[in-house]
Parts: structure tokens; C-alpha cells; sequence
């Protein structure tokens, strides 16, 4: 009974929501109040930058919500099995834990398996990014890689079981001008997670500890991984052994809070930006196979175009804007 109602509540709900970016902010069970309190922190931090940028946020593992995370978690993304060019995001905050090659997030009531999640996700064709900031998370890193998708996870393997700060530094980052590497006045999810990984490593570096956790980013769809401390910049350096592509380029262009450029830029402008983007770190990758002449024609057509697509979304001096 409360299935069915929840699933026709949250259909007439989603009905205007659909082909908008959305936040899902899932936390998970507390396991003690200090910890409980340390994640609804975090959670408020998200939801504030989403409520900033005016995206739906959609709250698991509240007091405002039922107790059956699980069943809720699978109903909302039921939501989103529509094609849509907006992104989705879930942002899981709380503990991890791995154990017979299953990684689980540890929900309110049943836990949720990342092989679970990749089912339930298969249907949605639009840009998503998982964010998994619990202990035990790098496996879902293996399970949800895929086209058009972000992961970032606090951890490198099911095995850093100790409790992960990242989901302190992010929910910090994920809106602040400081973590804008390429200055283009907004920060992507690539900034924030290179930022907040430095000062992870900063917190033990202090406090003279070993390092429980090594968070990696995910966007190409290889199920490998990059460390923050392979890029340069927002462009990355190094990839993961049997890599055919750098990650990064993808979570360069996931943005909570977008400037006001980029909220001129129509879908379709924003679609082009993305390929231009795309094409040009394709060259980047093949500048050593290019003769010099060869190099800068291509890179300055690629300018060209970026730098005309832009000046469409300047305004006008008399509309105040």
C-alpha cells in the first residue's frame, strides 16, 4: 500500500521536474549521534548549493522522509527513465562497507548494493553523477562506470573501511570560488573533488596519520579510476594502466552552480560546447602525432568556434544584465 501511493505521489510530483537537473541527497544510517550529526551537515551544505543554483533536491534518510531508504531511493530514480539532456545527481553520504566482493551503502533499513543501483539506473538516459562519499566506496567506481556518467568515491577499493572525510571537503567545495581551477566563474564537479581530495590529504598530513582513503573520479567509462593528484589544473596527466582516455573532461562540465554564461547557453549551444570541449582534448592527446602546423590550425578553428559560441550569450548593453 504505501508503495503504490508513494509511486503515484511522486509521479504527479516529477511531472514538471523531469527534464530539469535534480539533486538526490541520500544519507545514511548514522551508525553513532556524532557521526549523524557530521552528515546532516554535510547534506545541508548540498542542498543549500542546490537551492543557490534553484535545482529540485529531493532528500533521503531525513526525518521528512520514510523509513524504507531503499524502496524510496528505486522509486524517485523510476522518476527519471526518460531521455533528458539535464543532469542527475546522488550524492550519498554516511558509511560504506564491503565484504564478498558486494559493496553496500548503508541505508535506513535494508542496505543498497552498488550492483543494485546499476539496475536501477540502466533506464535513465541523461547525464548522471554519483557522488559516494562513504568508507568501502571505490567499487562502485567498477559497478556504475559508464557513458555520460560521473563517479567520484571517497575510497580507491572496498578494503579503506575506516570512516572517509571527503564528504566534509566536497559538501565545502562543491560551491566555493576558491575551488574554480579554470576560472570560468563556476566550479565543476572535477574542481571541487580535486580541492576537497588535497585537503583530505592535507587533514592526515597534519594530524601525522596514515591516509585511510584515496578518492578517485570516474567519467570516461573505463571502470578505472584517476586520483585528484593526476591532473594539472582541470586537464589530466595520467591514466590509469589500460586507459585509453583521460578522465576529467566530462566532470569538467557538471556544474551545481552555473555562472551566468553558462545559464545563457541554450541546450543545444551547451551541447556544441561540450563537443568543441571534447574535441579539443582529443587534440591535446594527439598533439604529439601532429606536425606544429598541423596542431595550431586545428586548435585555432576549435578556439575559434568556443570563442564565437560565447559571444552569442553576451548581452546586450541596454538589458541590465
Amino acid at each position: 500500500m504505501f508503495s503504490s501511493l508513494l509511486c503515484i505521489t511522486m509521479a504527479i510530483a516529477a511531472a514538471d521536474e523531469s527534464d530539469r537537473p535534480c539533486l538526490i541527497l541520500i544519507t545514511g544510517a548514522r551508525g553513532t549521534g556524532e557521526y549523524g550529526e557530521q552528515f546532516q551537515q554535510w547534506a545541508g551544505r548540498w542542498e543549500q548549493a542546490a537551492r543557490q543554483a534553484k535545482i529540485p533536491v529531493k532528500k533521503i534518510g531525513t526525518q521528512e522522509t520514510a523509513t524504507d531508504d531503499r524502496q524510496q531511493l528505486q522509486a524517485y530514480l523510476k522518476q527519471f527513465s526518460q531521455q533528458s539532456v539535464e543532469p542527475l545527481w546522488l550524492v550519498f553520504i554516511g558509511h560504506g562497507t564491503y565484504a564478498g566482493k558486494q559493496a553496500k551503502f548503508n541505508l535506513h533499513g535494508p542496505d543498497v548494493t552498488a550492483a543494485e543501483l546499476h539496475q536501477w539506473l540502466q533506464p535513465i538516459q541523461r547525464p548522471v553523477a554519483i557522488v559516494n562519499c562513504a568508507s568501502s566506496s571505490g567499487p562502485f567506481i567498477n559497478r556504475l562506470s559508464g557513458q555520460n556518467r560521473v563517479i567520484v568515491t571517497a575510497t580507491k577499493s572496498g578494503f579503506e573501511s575506516n570512516y572517509a572525510r571527503l564528504g566534509e571537503y566536497l559538501s565545502k567545495t562543491i560551491s566555493d570560488p576558491a575551488a574554480d581551477l579554470d576560472k570560468d566563474g563556476q566550479v565543476s564537479l572535477l574542481e571541487a573533488f580535486i580541492l576537497a581530495s588535497s585537503q583530505v590529504e592535507e587533514f592526515y598530513r597534519q594530524n601525522g596519520r596514515l591516509a585511510t582513503e584515496h578518492a578517485l573520479i570516474d567519467d570516461n567509462g573505463d571502470t578505472l579510476g584517476t586520483p585528484a593528484n593526476w591532473f594539472s589544473g582541470v586537464i589530466g596527466q595520467q591514466k590509469a594502466k589500460g586507459a585509453k582516455q583521460l578522465d576529467g573532461l566530462r566532470a569538467n562540465q557538471f556544474h551545481i552552480v552555473a555562472s551566468r554564461t553558462e545559464q545563457r547557453l541554450s541546450v543545444e549551444m551547451r551541447q556544441r560546447r561540450n563537443q568543441l570541449e571534447a574535441k579539443l582534448a582529443e587534440l591535446r592527446e594527439q598533439k604529439t602525432k601532429l606536425s606544429e602546423e598541423e596542431y595550431y590550425q586545428s586548435l585555432e578553428a576549435l578556439c575559434l568556434e568556443l570563442a564565437r559560441l560565447y559571444q552569442q550569450t553576451e548581452p546586450d548593453e541596454d538589458d541590465g544584465s
